[in-house]
């Protein structure tokens, strides 16, 4: 199979789909790989990197998109590239479509095969292609929410661990899942107090099992996030539904009962967002204020660290990209239940029911949509 790799265009997003080792496995494995000029650069992969590793360079995107059967991305294709996609033709990537209409219509509207890695699961029913990204993110939303914090930033000026004889911050952490927990290691690890809600209450048994009462636990339940949060210094937003819009989980009136300079960290913004007045940032200018509270809200959390990131994410993501490359996209599908559960769009249809509901498109089970495809 022919492999395109292009360019991310995101604003400051420096991921790249494929590292020259993830290159390297694929074109071991009889494929070939065509990666855009300077895919990489920004991250130290050069034209040279992928060159040795047996890919082909190509100058522009539309002629990584007009040879490739397979795109593989990082982030969501935009507009322009929706555009160049063609009937068929496997996209592999990050699409998160439950809050996002346009891109979804231009998908279907461009006949292509698209698979998101945010969707495809694992034995354990997790999300072992979404995992590598959320542990990124969870930590960096310390890292953010520390700086958020300062004065100058518009914060509350305080020092997430304090200093003896000085309380440190409070961060809260509202989901338990790989995001929330990286993010309340983090900021135990920098000496905060630390709360994380969850709705599992096994899920709650096992950080404390671990963490033995350096991070305090709360059922994720009103009261308790009410409760919670008044009192808190940083908020991180850890909450994700596979495949559908995030639930907003604190109102816009509940701001007013949060600290002055407190910092609100959505990490769930991909997905919509989990704090109502949530809106997506970028790194170029990733805060702004709403009642006099701190909101850090951007989209490709991860693209900051972006060498860390993308090695991560083709660690990831490669095996799933050999099994497309090998069987085809049909064939992988309906040997593997996981990758079939990450098939959102096919060929004009959306396949995902979280999708589909969300946007009000009808469902059309994935396994039909294969065998109707081939």
């Amino acid at each position: 199979m022919l492999i395109g790799v292009p360019k991310e265009i995101k604003n400051h997003e420096y991921r790249v789909g494929l590292t020259p080792s993830g290159v390297r496995e694929l074109v071991a494995a009889g494929h070939k790989v065509i990666v855009q000029s300077q895919a990489g650069l920004a991250i130290g992969f050069t034209d040279e990197h992928y060159l040795q590793a047996g890919a082909g360079i190509a100058a522009r995107a539309d002629e990584v998109f007009a040879q490739a059967e397979m795109i593989i991305k990082v982030k969501e294709p935009q507009p322009v590239e929706c555009r160049m996609l063609r009937p068929g033709q496997l996209l592999f990537t990050y699409l998160h479509l439950a809050p996002d209409p346009e891109q979804t219509r231009l998908l279907l509207e461009s006949g292509a095969v698209a698979i998101a890695y945010e969707t495809v699961t694992d034995e354990r029913g997790g999300l072992p292609l979404l995992a590598p990204m959320s542990e990124v993110a969870g930590r960096m939303a310390i890292q953010a929410g520390a700086h958020a914090l300062e004065k100058a930033q518009g914060g509350r000026g305080v020092l997430l661990g304090g200093v003896p004889g000085v309380a440190p911050a409070r961060v809260v952490v509202i989901g338990g899942g790989v995001v929330g927990l990286n993010a309340a290691r983090m900021a135990m690890g920098l000496g905060a107090d630390v709360t994380i809600l969850d709705k599992s209450l096994a899920r709650l048994k096992e950080i404390d099992m671990v963490f033995g009462g350096r991070i305090k636990t709360l059922m994720s339940n009103a009261a308790n996030i009410e409760d919670s949060i008044r009192e808190a210094d940083v908020i991180v937003g850890a909450v994700l539904i596979p495949g559908a819009a995030a639930p907003k989980l604190v109102s816009r009136a509940m701001l007013k009962h949060l600290k002055p300079g407190a910092v609100l960290v959505d990490v769930a913004i991909d997905q919509g967002g989990c704090f109502e007045t949530s809106r997506a940032t970028t790194h170029q200018d990733p805060t702004y204020i709403v009642d006099g509270i701190v909101h850090y809200c951007v989209a490709n959390m991860p693209g900051g660290v972006a060498r860390t990131a993308t090695m991560a994410l083709t660690n990831a993501t490669l095996p799933y990209a050999l099994e497309l490359a090998g069987k085809g996209w049909v064939q992988a599908v309906t040997d593997n239940e996981h990758l079939r559960h990450g098939l959102n769009v096919c060929r004009g249809k959306v396949t995902h029911a979280a999708v589909a509901q969300a946007l009000g498109y009808d469902y059309v089970e994935p396994l039909a949509a294969a065998r109707a495809a081939y």
